[in-house]
């Protein structure tokens, strides 16, 4: 839906991972939004669906407890692709939030001419009443300002709840495991997106060195995708390590050593207590 992709272009640094595949979020991730004339918390959070795991529950109810406590909900709805049965569905779980405003966001609307984005907010409106609709385009910047200043319109007057040089909450340690999670779903099969999870053995900074050694695993559910993982003779691991570096020396503002192992959680998405040791 581009939820990610938008959060990191309003608060103006990448701080939730993005993907082209579907619920790749996994937390309430949140960003701050810094203007002259107020600030936003941006909460994005992962997608409502229906479950067919014990994790897709967790992240409903996840969902669900961040929706009853903020004061707008940011509906996104892509301009490239028709209203379907999936949209439908979240629209009617919105009735049950309702002490939020509610908005429209058509997002993507870079990827479509005049007359498809006006048919695409026809559809839209449709849905319900809205406090706002607003389309707009991360990608090239279109509209982010206008949907900033309607989102802040909306918000009780407070006093700023973060400081002016606070971009999220989210720990570098949690922020590196999603850069390796990204850097890991690059170009994977469908069977994989949902079974991958990452989490930190060790970090610190290297004696005498100018360099963060950083120890890491990434989970699956069986052996096939830990060979998927690996690739050919470690090739593909290699990769996801490569990328990820890069990602994770812009965010830390140093060399890293990144040290990554595969491991196999048997059916972890499915299992209380393998959830619980992958943090959630």
């Amino acid at each position: 839906m581009g939820k990610s992709t938008l959060t990191n272009a309003l608060v103006g640094q990448k701080i939730a991972i993005t993907s082209s595949k579907p619920q790749t979020t996994r937390r309430a991730i949140r960003g701050v939004v810094h203007r002259p004339y107020g600030q936003l918390v941006l909460v994005d959070t992962p997608g409502l669906h229906r479950p067919r795991t014990l994790l897709g529950e967790r992240l409903n109810n996840l969902v669900e407890s961040t929706l009853s406590d903020v004061d707008v909900i940011g509906f996104c709805i892509p301009a490239n692709e028709k209203i379907g049965v999936g949209d439908t569905f979240i629209n009617a779980s919105l009735d049950q939030f309702r002490g939020a405003k509610l908005v429209a966001v058509v997002t993507k609307s870079e990827l479509v001419d005049r007359k498809a984005l006006a048919e695409q907010l026809l559809a839209v409106q449709e849905l319900r009443e809205w406090a706002a609709i607003i389309p707009v385009s991360a990608i090239e910047g279109d509209q982010l300002e206008d949907l900033v200043k309607v989102l802040v319109d909306l918000m009780p007057t407070s006093p700023a709840l973060y400081p002016t040089e606070w971009v999220t909450d989210e720990s570098n340690e949690q922020r590196i495991c999603e850069l390796i999670r990204e850097a890991a779903l690059e170009g994977v099969r469908d069977e994989l997106p949902h079974s991958l999870a990452v989490t930190i053995d060790e970090m610190g900074k290297r004696d005498g060195k100018n360099l963060i050694d950083i120890h890491a695993n990434i989970f699956v559910e069986r052996d096939s995708q830990k060979g998927i993982i690996l690739g050919h003779k470690g090739s593909r691991l290699r990769d996801v390590g490569s990328r990820a570096r890069a990602e994770i020396e812009v965010l830390l503002g140093s060399k890293i050593y990144l040290n990554l192992h595969v491991k196999v959680a048997q059916d972890w998405q499915r299992d209380p207590k393998q959830l619980g040791k992958l943090g959630f």
